[in-house]
């Protein structure tokens, strides 16, 4: 593997990982929402 491709792998996987924050943080938002609307918070 050359240079530019493994600094581009590693800025893929520090992507991927704020990606998979930003959903988790949306997917709680979410169901923390639910919660409040059907009145069990």
């Amino acid at each position: 593997m050359k240079v530019d491709q493994a600094k581009r792998l590693k800025e893929l996987e520090r992507e991927n990982i704020r990606l998979k924050r930003a959903i988790a943080d949306s997917t709680l938002d979410k169901l923390t929402l639910k919660e409040v609307a059907e009145g069990n918070f």
